[in-house]
């Protein structure tokens, strides 16, 4: 656990409509006094407001990896150092495919590499894209790798089908993340 008493989350937040659920998890963690801090990726930000994080984490929100606001080592250096836990919600396609190729391109997958502490994904995406092989692949990879996986649901997806992709519901990924972070005896 992290030198300070409440334990330290970093919330990865990538493109994709299930952005949305993600700051519902951000308030449940902080109604928990979790230490929560935000790095979104470009992509999230078309999706979510940085505004949202900020108002209910009530710290800043790191997007640039060339612009530190609180670690001039860089922040993909001092923010896994000060990590408990790393949760990518939703964790796209896409950046399934940067962490199972080890691509550090911009903050958040940078701060992937650099972290030591536990990887937690909750994956999100349209079902044809799940089901792809090369998504299936770079899944088994990052899994390989040492991350965990929050299986997605299967329901109603934003792209006007049932299927598997669904992000899983915020109660979920909580209750995930309280069992990760319980104190052991």
């Amino acid at each position: 656990m992290s030198q300070t008493a409440r334990p330290e989350i970093l919330l990865g937040v990538t493109g994709g409509i299930a952005a949305y659920k993600t700051a519902d998890l951000a308030s449940r963690l902080v109604k928990r006094d979790y230490a929560v801090t935000v790095i979104m990726t470009a992509a999230a930000q078309k999706f979510i407001g940085r505004a949202t994080f900020e108002a209910l984490t009530n710290r800043p929100v790191y997007t640039d990896l060339f612009s530190p606001q609180e670690h001039f080592l860089g922040e993909h250096i001092g923010l896994p150092r000060r990590a408990d836990l790393l949760v990518i919600a939703p964790t796209s396609a896409d950046f399934l495919a940067k962490m199972a190729h080890g691509f550090a391109d911009d903050l958040l997958s940078t701060t992937v590499l650099a972290a030591t502490c536990p990887v937690l994904l909750a994956p999100s995406m349209n079902v044809e894209m799940w089901e792809k092989p090369a998504v299936q692949r770079n899944l088994r990879q990052v899994i390989d790798d040492g991350a965990e996986m929050i299986a997605p649901g299967e329901g109603w997806l934003s792209c006007r089908v049932s299927g598997k992709g669904r992000m899983a519901e915020p109660a979920e990924i909580e209750a995930e993340i309280v069992k990760r972070l319980a104190p052991t005896a």
